[in-house]
């Protein structure tokens, strides 16, 4: 069994360092929330005061992190992962960032003598506590196969994507169709119940035809269809509005990047724009729904102080 440091214990890195503790792995966490850190303590992780601490003696170094400047931040200088991980140790880094900040990391790592992937994730919380989650993995084989056998209690798929930076590569763009799709979904949730559907009946409908999606399935916005879904508790964040602008900024630039014309993902993007303008990019991303509804509500949702 190995020694991980898991650095970032949010909603997704509490839930899947749980799955690698039952499988006998020993999990070192750091995390500036106390909250954060208190929940992965109860499910088993040791709580680190520093990152120092936590890689120190690691075998492996996971970071799951809300941006690329955490990540640096986290990587480099005297108190970071790469002053003092010892030699032997994989890195892999499954948050969400740009491709820049990916391949800073991979050739900072390969500079000092150690092994890097990205290893970025979809599923969601869900998946995060299902052990379900699908894992992206650039970087040079050996390296990849590494952290296949690492993760294996929490993934339900694993895909070697290619080299270095393939694996956010992957992420980004996936990331986007699925924003793209949860704009689908927020207005075709509000066109059926304006033209006479009951709710459940037509998610029906959509689940056996080629309307359906991931974020149908998982994020649908509408109260009492899917259980896991936001619209069930007041839409309070499962990927909040801020993470998810975040992700589709990366598509979009990416797009600006390499010439490609993206305007579905400009259109969602501007929905959760005016969702963050409003003060709610702490609130789920699929609250986007409100901007399809004729007034303006959606079932399920109160507006804070309401």
């Amino acid at each position: 069994m190995a020694t991980i440091a898991w650095i970032g214990l949010g909603n997704m890195g509490s839930r899947m360092s749980a799955h690698l503790i039952a499988a006998g792995h020993t999990v070192l966490g750091v995390d500036p929330s106390a909250a954060a850190l208190e929940q992965a303590v109860a499910a088993g992780v040791t709580p680190a005061a520093s990152v120092a601490e936590a890689v120190a003696g690691a075998d492996a170094v996971i970071t799951m992190l809300p941006k690329g400047e955490h990540v640096r931040q986290v990587y480099e200088g005297p108190d970071g992962v790469w002053e003092h991980t010892q030699q032997g140790a994989v890195l892999f880094d499954s948050s969400t960032v740009d491709i820049e900040t990916s391949q800073w990391c991979h050739t900072g790592s390969a500079e000092r003598g150690f092994a890097f992937v990205d290893a970025p994730v979809s599923g969601g919380t869900a998946g995060a506590s299902d052990g379900t989650l699908a894992f992206m993995l650039g970087g040079a084989p050996q390296d990849v196969e590494r952290v296949r056998e690492l993760i294996g209690p929490m993934a339900g798929n694993v895909f070697a994507t290619g080299g270095p930076t393939t694996g956010i590569a992957a992420k980004i763009v996936n990331n986007m169709m699925l924003f793209i799709a949860q704009q689908a979904s927020a207005e075709g949730s509000q066109l059926a119940l304006q033209l006479g559907l009951d709710p459940q009946v037509f998610w029906d409908v959509v689940s056996a035809s080629s309307g359906r999606s991931w974020a149908q399935q998982t994020w649908y916005p509408v109260p009492g269809i899917v259980e896991r879904a936001a619209a069930n508790q007041n839409f309070d964040a499962t990927f909040s509005a801020d993470l998810a602008r975040k992700d589709i900024g990366l598509a979009v630039q990416a797009g600006a990047d390499t010439g490609v014309s993206l305007p579905g993902a400009h259109a969602a993007m501007a929905q959760l724009d005016r969702l963050i303008d409003e003060g709610l990019g702490h609130k789920d991303s699929s609250l986007v729904v409100k901007y399809s509804s004729p007034d303006g509500t959606v079932a399920g949702y109160a507006p804070e102080g309401e």
